[in-house]
């Protein structure tokens, strides 16, 4: 196949604190990673041919409704080797990327996406639009200074959405705690984040008892064990069950220590770094 006439490149995301609480509108701390989603697009067809990895093209047949007649070939951008797929935010990604490539706003993809999927905080769309690492909060995105966690795969993916189901199930004045609690961390996570990221961890795993959701699995516990151990913190980055986690460190040798050991039980780190805003590269 011939080189193509322009690439999409929109990042996935990483969600260092607030989860859950952020569906309620509260605050959240979201990181633009270089691994999302690309688009190659060829020019020459006569309609829009749409092609992806499974098939699967409904967070991004709405958004080309109106596009210019090419070859629109998703895939992985920069994805990783590993028996499950880690949760980067894949679905907002694409749909980011095919609003840059049919030419339409990249904002148009927050009410596309919240539509395909029916549900949702919107965090990962806005991770994508705006790249690097901002505060997120009723669908605005405040730029922040990024911080570069350690990230490593809990060994199995996870799905969000019967974990976002079950917390919306979990009302009263716990759930206003729990939202609250995660608006006061949300807010100190720049002065102490090794502190924020242990409240918050503690926090989660108590909603997450109080609401009946599936959030620890053994190998979340022993990554969060073995980060603290060495002075650091960790936690999931997400809904839990799964997919990936974050550490902090402050001592940069404590942080290769945390990779080593977990690697030795085969639990494999993903180097990421900051990304920027969804955008279109012409050949």
């Amino acid at each position: 196949m011939s080189e193509p006439s322009a690439t999409i490149y929109a990042p996935g995301k990483l969600v260092l604190m607030g989860e859950y609480a952020v569906i309620d509108g509260a605050p959240g701390i979201v990181l633009a990673i270089d691994r999302g989603v690309r688009c190659d697009v060829w020019l020459g067809d006569d309609t829009v041919r749409l092609t992806t990895p499974d098939g699967d093209t409904r967070f991004v047949q709405p958004a080309m409704r109106h596009a210019s007649p090419a070859h629109y070939r998703f895939s992985d951008w920069n994805p990783v080797d590993l028996p499950g797929k880690p949760g980067f935010g894949g679905s907002a990604a694409a749909c980011v990327a095919a609003c840059v490539a049919a030419g339409r706003p990249a904002t148009d993809a927050l009410a596309i996406h919240h539509r395909v999927q029916g549900s949702g905080s919107g965090v990962d769309v806005l991770a994508s639009i705006h790249g690097g690492m901002g505060r997120t909060e009723d669908g605005r995105w405040h730029p922040v200074a990024p911080v570069i966690p350690v990230v490593t795969f809990a060994g199995r993916s996870a799905k969000t959405g019967p974990r976002v189901q079950q917390y919306r199930l979990w009302r009263g004045s716990a759930h206003a705690r729990f939202v609250q609690e995660s608006t006061e961390l949300v807010d100190c996570f720049s002065d102490d984040p090794l502190r924020a990221f242990r409240s918050a961890w503690r926090l989660l795993v108590a909603m997450a008892d109080a609401a009946g959701l599936e959030y620890r699995t053994e190998a979340i516990d022993h990554i969060v064990h073995t980060a603290q151990s060495l002075g650091g913190a960790a936690k999931p980055s997400g809904a839990g069950g799964g997919d990936c986690t974050v550490a902090l460190f402050e001592d940069p040798d404590a942080a290769i220590r945390f990779q080593e050991r977990l690697e030795a039980v085969g639990l494999p780190s993903i180097p990421v770094s900051p990304a920027s805003g969804a955008h279109r590269v012409d050949a």
